[in-house]
């Protein structure tokens, strides 16, 4: 099955499956994930309305941080379109990159390029959809595709598509990201970790489709990998409107981006490998999947997850504002320390269950 979701047709082709599949209360999704029961990617995690207040907040940031986004992508765009001749196939990795694809095809088709949009699921620790992939190069040479995803926090799933990716027919992944705090994508804007307006919304924002899943059901019948759709959220929906404001800010004399430098990526890769094993030191943690560095990572992670611990850079910025309303919302312990989490303007700590 192929579907667009709540974006329009020509936007995005979705590559998923959906299924029938009940949310996991928060606490009991966490203590299956941390004891090893199920992986992340068999369970979903309610998903709430946004609040008035919330969505107020977003609106802010899109205010504030829409032209640089516009100009993000028109940077991408060209960018993208100075490495690759001919047609060029963008292939999202959902959610975070579907915002950014939808953008991305839109700028590349008014530069006059030839571009077709595929949304995909990729998950950690268990690769790339194989299936989806097969669809997408038996219609679309390998040297056509860029994957799209929102920023790079920790680099998980950035190694996770250069680990699955040659396995699927393409041997030298290229990711183009719209921040690159951590040094791994092959082409973006900045390496600044900055307020990305989608990257605090969930499904309202991406196409009314849930995180991907991939269970024992799915693996026996074959076919994409899955994800539900988000019905109960479709008047809070605002995939279409997100995108159709940032393309009508589009400066097209905005200077193409570059594919990062190894000098620069060694650089950044030394930065944030400091600051992620100074905060697993200090809270004694060995599973690495409980730290999520980044304003949108540090967001999710408290709209999904049971967070333990939110460092911010500050607790006053317009670019931590969404984050600090939902930790005084929920009561969440939270400190000042940016000199603890350098490189990034926020982590989140995830409780540990046992």
């Amino acid at each position: 099955m192929s579907f667009s979701g709540s974006y329009a047709s020509d936007d995005v082709t979705l590559l998923l499956q959906v299924v029938d599949m009940a949310p996991t209360p928060v606490a009991q999704k966490e203590a299956l994930i941390q004891s090893g029961t199920l992986h992340y990617s068999e369970l979903l995690a309610p998903e709430a309305p946004p609040t008035a207040q919330y969505m107020d907040i977003y609106h802010a940031a899109l205010a504030e941080n829409g032209p640089l986004m516009a100009q993000s992508v028109v940077s991408l765009a060209k960018g993208i379109a100075g490495q690759i001749d001919g047609e060029i196939t963008l292939v999202s990795l959902a959610r975070a990159g579907l915002p950014v694809g939808v953008l991305l095809k839109r700028a590349l088709k008014t530069l006059g390029r030839q571009c077709h949009h595929y949304g995909i699921s990729i998950i950690r620790d268990r690769g790339l959809d194989h299936v989806a992939m097969r669809h997408i190069l038996s219609n679309h040479a390998a040297e056509s595709v860029v994957f799209v995803d929102g920023w790079t926090g920790k680099g998980a799933i950035a190694g996770e598509l250069a680990k699955a990716a040659p396995d699927c027919g393409i041997p030298k992944p290229r990711m183009a990201t719209l921040g690159d705090i951590g040094g791994f994508a092959w082409m973006a804007p900045t390496d600044t970790d900055w307020l990305i307006p989608s990257g605090i919304l969930g499904g309202v924002v991406s196409g009314l489709v849930s995180r991907t899943v991939l269970n024992d059901t799915i693996r026996t019948n074959g076919g994409f990998h899955g994800c539900t759709t988000l019905p109960h959220l479709a008047t809070h929906d605002v995939s279409r409107d997100f995108v159709d404001a940032i393309a009508r800010q589009f400066p097209w004399e905005a200077a193409p981006c570059n594919p990062l430098r190894k000098a620069d990526r060694i650089i950044r890769q030394s930065r944030v490998s400091h600051t992620i094993d100074t905060l697993a030191k200090w809270h004694n943690i060995s599973n690495l999947n409980r730290i999520k560095p980044s304003l949108a990572e540090a967001t999710r992670a408290v709209l999904r997850r049971c967070p333990h611990m939110v460092y911010v850079a500050s607790d006053t910025a317009q670019d931590t504002a969404p984050l600090m309303h939902l930790i005084r919302e929920n009561d969440i312990p939270y400190q000042v320390a940016p000199d603890m989490i350098a490189g990034y303007r926020a982590v989140t700590i995830i409780e540990k269950t046992s």
